[in-house]
């Protein structure tokens, strides 16, 4: 998830467009997705989500990476997490509530990892306990107030450092794993 250095996913407005996502980032961007057993959204990120990939591929089709990303979207099975939605399409399928047995028996499935996106369902699954690795996309802008990526928490969570990139937009990748040590 892309994120501000003081650790905001959008301002107050919902606004993203400080979010750099140049050729070399998109490019990192599709590797990972590629990777990935399928998408989580909350509604709101699927919502984002199906408002442009659905039809990037012939308004950007002269954007190899964009064109990438979209073949990556479309083909991969997204499981969306609403109260809300009556239904949901391309390739998804539809969850009503996030609950440590639901995700416990989608992350036992044979497979790839899952991806969520999105900082609200993030944050329920951060409060679960349910994280296996954080990676975040700090790009170099201070926000001052929004949208933050981490929820408050009743207790902090240790982290190990597996991985950095610094992307010549100035974007710096952090992997992370939770640390099982107690503090």
């Amino acid at each position: 998830m892309s994120v501000s250095l003081d650790g905001f996913v959008e301002t107050t407005n919902r606004d993203i467009d400080w979010v750099i996502v140049d050729e070399e980032l998109h490019t990192f961007f599709n590797d990972q997705a590629r990777e990935m057993g399928a998408f989580l959204f909350g509604r709101k990120m699927y919502e984002l989500m199906t408002a442009f990939w659905p039809t990037s591929e012939a308004e950007q089709s002269n954007i190899p990476y964009i064109v990438e990303y979209a073949h990556i979207w479309k083909d991969m099975p997204k499981i969306v997490f609403s109260k809300t939605l009556d239904k949901v399409d391309f390739n998804s399928r539809l969850i009503r509530d996030v609950t440590a047995e639901e995700i416990t028996q989608l992350k036992a499935q044979p497979g790839k990892d899952l991806s969520i996106g999105g900082p609200e369902l993030a944050s329920a699954f951060i409060k679960l306990g349910l994280i296996d690795e954080y990676q975040l996309f700090v790009n170099p802008v201070i926000l001052g107030v929004g949208m933050p990526f981490f929820p408050v928490l009743e207790k902090p969570i240790n982290l190990r450092l597996i991985e950095t990139r610094t992307f010549g937009s100035g974007v710096v990748y952090l992997r992370y794993q939770p640390d099982k040590k107690p503090l």
